[in-house]
């Protein structure tokens, strides 16, 4: 069964745990900036967003890469970079229309997530359950959960919702 990483917006509360743990895995350092994770913050409104790529289908960063560096494996469903092809002409990163897909002018290459084979550590870490490591199908019925939920909501609003009388026909 495919899995997807899934990020619930509304459980982050931008502990920023998540581009650490990522940046020690993949590059052996705590740096942030180095991650293939990023918490956009909006800190008066208190919003906290972890941008990470989607692995989308189709991808635009492999369909734009012009050696075909980019690829998708199938096992994983995820996207890879064969770093023997890739020329960093950064093509992905104007492409993707996430932000996932960045530079890493350290390393000096591109970087994107790629899922940790298959056992992402930013999930894994994340105390409030913002990232979870997830089936695909699973998905789709926590989402109809949640649809059916609000639309219960909705609906026992409106038939509980007192009736108003018009003072003027009386």
């Amino acid at each position: 069964m495919p899995k997807m990483l899934v990020v619930n917006y509304d459980k982050c509360t931008g502990c920023r745990l998540c581009e650490l743990v990522c940046s020690v895995k993949h590059e052996g350092v705590s740096n942030p900036s180095r991650a293939r994770i990023h918490i956009t913050k909006w800190e008066m409104e208190g919003i906290m967003m972890p941008m990470v790529c989607s692995q989308c289908e189709p991808a635009p960063c492999i369909d734009a890469c012009p050696t075909n560096a980019r690829s998708r494996d199938e096992h994983l469903g995820r996207v890879v970079i064969d770093y023997d092809r890739c020329i960093e002409c950064k093509t992905c990163v104007a492409v993707c229309p996430f932000g996932a897909v960045s530079f890493d002018p350290v390393a000096g290459r591109i970087i994107s997530c790629d899922l940790c084979d298959g056992d992402p550590l930013c999930a894994n870490f994340c105390e409030t359950e913002a990232l979870q490591y997830v089936d695909a199908s699973e998905i789709n019925k926590r989402r109809q959960r949640e649809a059916a939920e609000k639309l219960y909501e909705s609906m026992r609003k409106f038939t509980m919702a007192p009736v108003g009388l018009d003072s003027s026909s009386s």
